[in-house]
């Protein structure tokens, strides 16, 4: 019996050598697969696959939602309606900061993720069943879009940061940012066939089961990196937030969180307007062309721009956003985007035709896509638990769209002052020089604050 005992320990011993081995070697193998984009360590190489597969499905949702949005908000308010949602959506989120704050006081960090989850789920549902009720849901479902989007999206991030540390951020986060870049490309490709499949209403279903699928990746990437920190078995899921004030509070009190909070702020207002200006060149061009020519005319041309914002995103995302953060700094990073809007609409404010409208936007959309969004991310590695949930939410939801707000702000002003398209790119220099002093001295700070953690 001791015998049999001993073999069978033996044999146990082996089999669990031979697993840990089997693991090893898989993540060996994805280490250097994934070598070309970013480095990987050998023990992070699934969580940080499952972690871009997560955010590549949240993406997918969001642009279905996105194309079945436009036509909802164009017939059933308009684009003058649409084009002041944006401060609808402010009020909005003003609300759900304030509930977001709340629950993840109260549940843990992964069933956070799943109540927030299984609530635009079921909001999907709702709008599913009465859209075919033949309810009008245009400008609602447009400003529950907004919500969603940034709401989604800042959640997953936050959940990111807590899940690794600030030196796995910087090497890993621009390896999770190819599933985002591919996601948006994938989801707007796979939005139309699915349009002429299940029609409108169909895709707010589809978006709710690449949502839920997305959340089923993100409790596999927990685990992983969980089991990775801890040993073998996965540790206890981390407890609730302590009660605190939420995150306006914490912005109030911490300088490194306004600084990112007056970047968010600044590059949303500059995009913004920028997109007033390419709008702009665009209708002048098209001006005197019959009422059909000129919306072929933008369809084509609006196609062509999101193609080449979409494919150049990616190639920075896969070939250059690592390179940049691991060998230049996050202060690099962070001023590449501001010197290069400066540039363009400085080029714009001198020569304001379509063509350089076109390059400035596509360099500056896909520049901020791939290496200012994956740098933004970084940013909250070395801070507290609340901020990276409760801050991070604030910052990427209602300053996000308190920046569309100050734009929409700004292009209501200059269009009753009938001021010339040159004028509005002279501002975005204006606000470049301005984003430019944030981006340095904030740089800086995330040094110290990297350094004192």
């Amino acid at each position: 019996m001791t015998t049999l005992t001993f073999d069978q320990a033996e044999t146990d011993h082996a089999v669990s050598t031979a697993r840990r081995r089997r693991r090893f070697d898989v993540g060996s193998f994805l280490g250097r697969a994934l070598s070309p984009f970013a480095r990987v360590e050998p023990h992070e190489a699934v969580g940080v696959l499952l972690l871009a597969a997560t955010v590549f499905l949240l993406l997918t949702s969001y642009y279905l939602l996105k194309i079945a949005r436009e036509p909802l908000i164009l017939l059933g308010g308009g684009a003058e309606v649409k084009s002041y949602a944006a401060a609808g959506q402010a009020v909005l989120l003003l609300f759900v900061v304030k509930g977001f704050a709340a629950l993840s006081q109260r549940v843990s960090r992964l069933r956070l993720v799943g109540l927030v989850t299984l609530f635009f789920a079921v909001n999907l549902v709702a709008f599913f069943v009465l859209g075919r009720l033949g309810v009008p849901l245009g400008v609602p479902f447009y400003l529950w879009v907004g919500v969603f989007s940034v709401t989604v999206i800042a959640q997953f991030w936050s959940l990111a940061n807590d899940l690794v540390t600030p030196e796995q951020g910087k090497r890993l986060f621009s390896m999770v940012g190819i599933g985002s870049s591919l996601g948006a490309v994938f989801g707007a490709r796979v939005a139309r066939a699915l349009f002429d499949l299940v029609g409108l209403w169909g895709l707010l279903l589809a978006a709710a089961a690449f949502l839920l699928a997305g959340f089923g990746l993100t409790v596999l990437a927990s685990r992983q990196f969980e089991r990775a920190a801890h040993g073998v078995a996965p540790a206890a899921p981390a407890a609730p937030l302590p009660p605190g004030g939420g995150g306006f509070a914490l912005l109030a009190k911490d300088r490194y969180l306004q600084l990112i909070a007056a970047l968010v702020l600044i590059l949303n207002l500059v995009n913004t307007t920028g997109e007033y200006v390419l709008d702009r060149a665009l209708l002048a061009s098209v001006a005197g062309a019959p009422a059909a020519g000129a919306a072929a005319g933008i369809a084509l041309f609006k196609a062509r721009y999101f193609q080449w914002v979409n494919v150049a995103s990616v190639g920075l995302q896969l070939f250059a956003v690592s390179r940049v953060m691991r060998r230049l700094g996050m202060r690099a990073a962070l001023m590449v985007l501001p010197v290069l809007v400066m540039g363009g609409y400085g080029v714009i404010a001198f020569a304001p035709l379509l063509t350089v409208a076109f390059m400035t936007k596509v360099a500056e959309n896909s520049v901020d896509y791939s290496l200012q969004n994956t740098a933004r991310q970084a940013l909250f590695l070395p801070t507290s638990r609340q901020a990276k949930y409760q801050a991070k939410v604030t910052i990427d939801t209602f300053l996000v769209r308190g920046g569309d707000v100050l734009a929409a702000g700004l292009v209501w002003l200059g269009s009753h002052l009938h001021v010339q398209l040159r004028c509005f790119a002279l501002v975005n220099v204006a606000l470049a020089a301005v984003w430019m002093v944030i981006a340095w001295r904030l740089g800086a700070r995330h040094g110290a604050v990297t350094a004192g953690r």
